[in-house]
Order: structure tokens, then sequence, then C-alpha cells
């Protein structure tokens, strides 16, 4: 059998000849496309704002600076996640703040976000690990208490709802940041996005993406007038890749049926079996299904068979405090439930081009394998 990646896009006919059509137009950047996949996905979330840049990194480092954050602050996140998460609150000069993990669906535990408040605190950053969504809510309380700002990781969580709203919706947020990297539920190549309902926040999320520029000034002396008002960044997404988006996008409820197919079966058949952790959904949450990850005891070794069998798991992820450069800056501590999760974790195969044939595939080798 062929190698069975852990993830990989799905592109088509459709979506290759609507990234043709725009290399035939008069715009490859800043047109037309770029407005329209905006305007897409903000739709589909339930959002009154989108703005679409360069990469889910991009998007992360402008909300934090549209948020405000700067040197002396500090930002709560989670450690179990790429370190984009909290690499975006450095680059604004702000602290990242490393709150514990709740056991069951490895999002932040918002009991550990409230431990970790001080008065430098200025933003919440909670991740959706794996398309699960975080207690949100409880998210909102918090921070209307402290004053803080709450910015959605959701980069593994298009298409996941939270008790029937849809992830992206910034119900319980003022900014929402996804990605739409190949592994990802829709691909642009790279790409990412803002979602907010403030329309303050908007403005200045716009600006941050194209140099902290504007041509909405009060005063012009002519069309040619633009004015920098701030330091901002190129980080702009093209028409390419927003034209590939939004072919995406229509497939999007596809994307994410197979994925839920795909769970259950994997949920059926590790569910019973001793020696395997699985981390379902919560009552009142569905997840995306970004990601499906399993608890083993003996990780290296399932890890390396699984691999020897053309399986190519990954782990998602080691706590972003155990890179060499946090802990050259002074990162000492650790989070107990997500070092725990860790030392177990396998993400398999999860992507919707996968057959039955490859997951039963999966299923098997990985009872064999914890039962050898």
């Amino acid at each position: 059998m062929r190698q069975i990646p852990y993830a990989t896009q799905w592109i088509d006919r459709e979506d290759i000849a609507s990234v043709v059509k725009v290399l035939k137009s008069d715009y490859l950047t800043q047109g037309p496309a770029v407005e329209l996949f905006e305007k897409t996905v903000a739709e589909y979330c339930g959002a009154k704002y989108a703005v679409a840049v360069s990469n889910g990194t991009a998007a992360l480092h402008i909300a934090c600076l549209a948020a405000g954050l700067g040197k002396g602050d500090e930002g709560i996140t989670s450690p179990i996640t790429f370190a984009a998460s909290s690499n975006a609150m450095l680059y604004c000069g702000a602290k990242p703040v490393f709150a514990d993990v709740d056991q069951k669906t490895i999002c932040i535990d918002p009991k550990e976000v409230k431990k970790k408040i001080s008065k430098k605190t200025k933003v919440v950053i909670p991740v959706h690990f794996a398309g699960h969504p975080c207690d949100m809510k409880e998210i909102k309380a918090i921070a209307e208490k402290h004053n803080l700002l709450v910015i959605e990781d959701a980069a593994h969580a298009l298409g996941a709802k939270y008790y029937g709203t849809k992830i992206g919706s910034c119900k319980y947020s003022d900014m929402t940041v996804l990605s739409f990297h190949p592994v990802k539920h829709i691909a642009t190549g790279e790409g990412g996005m803002v979602l907010t309902n403030n329309n303050k926040l908007y403005e200045k999320l716009k600006m941050l993406r194209t140099h902290g520029i504007t041509r909405e000034t009060s005063s012009s002396p002519g069309g040619w007038y633009y004015e920098m008002q701030m330091l901002g960044f190129n980080y702009r997404l093209t028409d390419i890749q927003s034209a590939l988006g939004i072919s995406q996008m229509k497939k999007l409820s596809c994307f994410l049926k197979r994925r839920r197919e795909i769970a259950q079966k994997y949920n059926d058949a590790f569910s019973e079996v001793d020696g395997i952790k699985i981390f379902p959904e919560k009552k009142g949450m569905r997840s995306a299904w970004h990601l499906y990850v399993i608890g083993v005891a003996d990780r290296r070794r399932v890890f390396i068979a699984l691999r020897e069998k053309g399986i190519l798991v990954n782990v998602h992820y080691i706590p972003v405090y155990r890179q060499p450069y946090y802990r050259e800056n002074g990162y000492k501590g650790t989070c107990p439930r997500a070092e725990i999760y860790y030392e177990q974790a396998i993400s398999i195969p999860m992507y919707p081009k996968m057959t039955d044939k490859e997951v039963n595939y999966v299923i098997d080798a990985i009872i064999g394998i914890v039962n050898e």
C-alpha cells in the first residue's frame, strides 16, 4: 500500500479552473477575488468582517497588534499548539503565558486561565485544538471580568460549532484567526484570515495588512493620495490564492462530512481497545476534526512501527515552552496535563481524500501494534 500521510489537501479540476481564470484576468493580487473570498468566509462563519492575509501566523500577528498588545504586556494561551500562537505575542514585544489544558479535550482549561491572569494580562488566545471548540462561554466571562480581549486561534476549527454557533462568528471573542495551509480544512497554498464584528478592529486590521497605509482619509488632494498611519506589514493574500479559497469553500461541507465519517470509524474501532485513549467531542460541541489524536503508553515504539507500515503519523504538539528558544528565554515551568498528553500523543491520518480501505488499514495496524 502507498504511504498514507497524516493530512493532505484535496484539489480538483474546479479548483484548478478557478485559479486559471484569475491567471488570465487583469488582477493577480489586490483584486476582486480577495474581497469575494473574505465575504464568502465571513458569511459562512457568521461574522461581519474578514481580513485575508498571507498565512495564519500573519493573521495572529496583526490580531495581536490590533488588540493593542505591546511591550510589557502578557497574553495567555495553550502550550499544546503550533508555536505561532505564542510567537505572535513575542512579535509584539509581549510575553506569552501558558495555561494548562483540559485533559479530555486538550483545549485550554478556563480554570487554568484564571490562575494565570496578572495586572499585565491583555489578551487570551484559546486554541481550538484538533478542531474541538474551547469552552468559549467560560473564557468570555473571564475576559469580561478582567477587561481582556479574546482572540480565538481557530486554525484547526473552520466548520466547528460551539453549542450551535459556528466558530468564527466571534460571538464569544473579539477576533477569530483562521489558517488555509494545505493540511487545513480548505487550502489556498498558504493563507490566513482574521474575522471580527468590531469595525474599529476591522479598519485597523486592514491597514496592518498593507504597510499601515490607507486611502480612506478625511482630507485628500486627489485620487493618488494615500497615508501611512501606522507601521504595518505586507501580509496581503493574492487573487490567485483567493480564487482557490473560494472554490474550496464550495466543498467545505463535503470535506467536513467526510472528516466526521472517518472520526466515527476511529471512535468505533478504538473506544473499547485497552491501551488506546481517544479524545471524543464534548456534549454541545461539534469538532471540525482537523486532527485525530490517540494516546498510547509506548508512543515511540508505536510511532516507529506505524511509519514502517507506511502510515506517516505525526505528533501535535511538543509543548511550546519546551522549545529551545523559549527555554533560553526563561521558560522553566511546565503544565502537568499538557506533559502527560504530549508523552502519549500520536496524530493518525485524517483527511477527506482517505478511502475506507486506507482507514481500515490504519485501524488494523494500530490495534495490531498496540496489542503486540
